[in-house]
Formats: structure tokens, C-alpha cells, sequence
């Protein structure tokens, strides 16, 4: 009985398999565009590294203005004031599934959607677009 309740609360307090925290409109408000031109965006953090299926360029460092850009309405001082100097990784990629295209951008480390903490894993923003 003992190693039961054991084994129920180890499986409750385990953390999900699969994709971490969830895409949302707080995480993709602060960093895309308000309104596309075409296509939509999707921004999330998310679990791993580089999602499998893309075509990927080589990984840079940048400076976190440079590397989220001018498209979001996050507060650009609050966001220098976070990183403190300290260079983003980024990483850009596509893939073409039959009629739909998708770019995307990964950035190690990001912030929270308060901009008060740096996180240790990676943003994913994802441009997609369905051909004509």
C-alpha cells in the first residue's frame, strides 16, 4: 500500500512529457507582430533544443535587441536591463509540408512574459504561412 501512494504521488509530481509551458497570446503579443501581413505566429517556449523536421542555419550570438528584434510590444529597456550585456543564441530554420511553410526562430536564454527572469531554455517564435 505504502509503495502504491508512493508510486501515484512520484507519477502526479513528475513533469509532463512532451512539449513544456504552453504557446499563448502573452508570449506571442510581447514578440510578433500585432498584425501579419500573411501568415500567423506562434510563440512558445518550448522543451527542446532544435524541433525535428526543419531545415536549420548555423547557430549565432546576439544581442538581445537584435535578436528579438523591433516586431513585439516588449519594453526594449527592460529587456537590455534583463540580459545585462549577456548574448542570445539564436538559431533559424523552415520546413515546407506540402502547402504550408514555416520559419522558425529559436532563442536561448529568454525572458518571462514579465520580463523580470531569464529562463535557461529556448523560445520558439513560428512564422506560418499556407501557399496558394
Amino acid at each position: 500500500m505504502i509503495y502504491g501512494i508512493t508510486l501515484i504521488l512520484l507519477a502526479l509530481l513528475a513533469p509532463p512529457e512532451g512539449p513544456s509551458p504552453v504557446c499563448g497570446p502573452e508570449w506571442t503579443g510581447l514578440f510578433a507582430p500585432v498584425q501579419p501581413r500573411m501568415g500567423r505566429y506562434e510563440v512558445c517556449p518550448i522543451g527542446e533544443d532544435r524541433p525535428a523536421g526543419f531545415q536549420y542555419a548555423d547557430s549565432e550570438q546576439l544581442e538581445a535587441l537584435d535578436a528579438f528584434g523591433t516586431a513585439g510590444s516588449f519594453s526594449r529597456d527592460r529587456l537590455v536591463q534583463l540580459f545585462g550585456g549577456r548574448r542570445v543564441t539564436i538559431t533559424r530554420g523552415w520546413r515546407l509540408d506540402g502547402s504550408r511553410f514555416e520559419s522558425i526562430t529559436l532563442l536561448t536564454p529568454y525572458p518571462d512574459p514579465t520580463l523580470t527572469r531569464l529562463n535557461p531554455g529556448t523560445l520558439a517564435i513560428r512564422w506560418i504561412s499556407a501557399r496558394p
